[in-house]
């Protein structure tokens, strides 16, 4: 595969090249994939849909490992991205959970989801998602400014550090920005600031009494990033 060039103000330039992919027999609805690359293996579940054209990435927070928000979001939409029909006109979305070869490293976590790209992009997916929490904000909007086939990002409590090319996303990539008021770690400042940064298309939920991992409003969360990613990748 060709290699991925990364190159944004905030940090400094990069590359990465998938070499290999290894898929390991299916456990649940994903299968463990592991892309060989030229900066290490980065590790994912993937979410098949048959004759897939539109995709999702998820990833976490700073503290790495199979994390996610809004109790188990990640696990729940992307199961059931992959089977629902919301609409006629729908199609069902393949998703990859990706784990981070070096949490809190920006530059790595950002190299890493652009490798995740190449591989949906290889399965077919044309238009794609990303989505990401906590620090992973910073990922999914580094990553979408450095590729024209993401059409929207989805941070739930983001912080603002690395986030400034989100204002080179539109027109071509939406951001939908979701956060709770009583946020102890990252405050409901820090999407407030970036949804002024960043250009339409755009939408900022704020959620009274909520934390940082969003528990409380879990259901809510669910159906608002839901609805968004088939709103956004079937239109």
């Amino acid at each position: 595969m060709s290699p991925i060039n990364l190159k944004r103000d905030e940090i400094s330039q990069a590359e990465i090249l998938v070499h290999n992919v290894d898929v390991s027999a299916r456990q649940d609805s994903f299968y463990p994939v592991q892309l060989q690359t030229s900066r290490g293996r980065v590790q994912g579940r993937y979410y098949p849909v048959e004759g897939a054209r539109l995709g999702a990435i998820w990833v976490g927070g700073a503290g790495g490992d199979w994390d996610a928000p809004a109790r188990g979001l990640y696990a729940k939409l992307c199961h059931e991205l992959a089977s629902d029909r919301p609409l006629e006109t729908s199609w069902g979305i393949a998703s990859l959970w990706i784990r981070y070869r070096y949490p809190s490293q920006l530059e790595e976590s950002v190299l890493d989801v652009l490798a995740g790209l190449t591989y949906l992009e290889s399965r077919g997916v044309e238009a794609i998602a990303l989505i990401g929490h906590s620090f992973g904000g910073a990922v999914v909007i580094q990553a979408a400014a450095n590729a024209l086939n993401v059409r929207t990002v989805v941070t739930l409590a983001t912080q603002t550090f690395g986030t400034l090319p989100v204002f080179d996303l539109s027109p071509h990539c939406s951001i939908l920005l979701l956060h709770g008021t009583e946020d102890t770690i990252l405050p409901s400042d820090c999407s407030k600031t970036v949804y002024q940064v960043a250009q339409e298309p755009k939408r900022l939920v704020l959620y009274p009494g909520a934390n940082h991992n969003l528990d409380e409003v879990a259901p809510d969360v669910h159906l608002e990033v839901r609805s968004w990613l088939f709103e956004q990748l079937n239109s």
